[in-house]
């Protein structure tokens, strides 16, 4: 399982009310909820992000409530993966459980600058930053969730192995 796109960079600490700001909740529609992603802190973010893009953060992505829409909105959105310093555990979790791609790598948070062009490749967790020609190592993950993600989350994974 691969990713490939344009990184779009944020900072330390991107909480769930960044990422999908509490007064949109009561949307049901996720495509019409996704029109919102990051607009608090990247107001050009849906006008920009083209599908497999990634986003990339620093420490504590996702931190906050414990909000699905967080990940299921930046997935809606197009994004193919997030690479972050570290996760919020909670965010780590819904992201798995809804088919979102993350991947922790400090190094690789840091080098890739917003607009450079990344791939990654969950089966060996590598992470190449083209534009720079850099690569870095990421924790690959285990078989089972990259099955989980490659099902479009936990409930269709779940579904296809009965």
């Amino acid at each position: 399982m691969k990713a490939n796109g344009t990184a779009y960079k944020y900072g330390d600490n991107v909480d769930t009310d960044v990422i999908i700001p509490a007064r949109y909740l009561a949307i049901q529609d996720v495509k019409e909820l996704s029109t919102h992603a990051m607009e608090d802190i990247d107001t050009e973010f849906v006008k920009k992000i083209k599908p497999g893009d990634l986003v990339v953060g620093g420490k504590n992505f996702g931190c906050g409530s414990s909000r699905e829409h967080a990940p299921i909105v930046l997935k809606a959105s197009g994004v193919s993966c997030v690479i972050a310093k570290t996760f919020a555990r909670i965010f780590y979790r819904n992201a798995i459980n809804i088919g979102l791609a993350i991947i922790e790598c400090p190094e690789a948070a840091d080098a890739i600058e917003d607009g450079d062009t990344v791939e990654v490749d969950f089966d060996s967790g590598m992470i190449k930053d083209v534009t720079k020609d850099q690569t870095f190592k990421g924790q690959p993950f285990p078989e089972f969730m990259q099955k989980i993600i490659e099902s479009e989350g936990l409930i269709n994974y779940i579904n296809k192995k009965q």
